[in-house]
């Protein structure tokens, strides 16, 4: 292992994180969050309850829920392309739905929906995708990078999907 430069910080990092989930809380939190965050479906659901209940703003719900999608869509694209492998100098915590780990679709669709529905301004979102993007690594199925890289691929899609969807300035 390559314990110097990126590589090795990643090893490190997702060790120590990984570790933490000797505490059965942190390890059920872990695993509660892997499974609502597969494929987006937690903020999916979010999106689709909060345009059922909150008619007035519908529109930005369901903008929210599909740029979310389109978040995940985008880094189930990139993983095709980089082909990283898994962690596996940790056992993994639970399955993972494919054998590639860059970028975390879990931390992209997160950040996605921390950035489209942070104009609706529930303020549970943006620590609730903090946390699937942290789950990611406690649960040892992906690199600090791999979550980094997925946050900053979700919200930046996020951004210029909304800017797109709304007309508004693509700078």
């Amino acid at each position: 292992m390559d314990r110097r430069g990126l590589r090795g910080v990643d090893h490190r990092i997702l060790s120590v994180l990984r570790a933490r989930a000797g505490d059965p809380r942190v390890a059920g939190a872990a695993r509660a969050l892997s499974r609502a965050g597969e494929h987006g479906a937690l903020w999916l659901a979010a999106g689709l309850a909060g345009a059922a209940v909150d008619r007035r703003r519908r529109g930005v719900w369901l903008r929210g829920a599909a740029l979310t999608a389109g978040a995940h869509v985008v880094s189930m694209g990139v993983k095709r392309v980089v082909r990283r492998p898994r962690p596996t100098h940790v056992e993994p915590l639970v399955r993972t739905a494919g054998r590639h780990s860059f970028p975390s679709s879990h931390a992209a669709s997160a950040a996605a929906a921390a950035v489209a529905f942070g104009p609706l301004g529930v303020r549970v979102i943006p620590p609730l995708a903090a946390a699937m993007c942290v789950s990611r690594l406690v649960a040892g199925v992906h690199y600090p990078s791999d979550v980094a890289a997925g946050a900053a691929l979700g919200a930046l899609t996020a951004r210029l999907g909304a800017r797109w969807a709304t007309g508004g300035p693509r700078d």
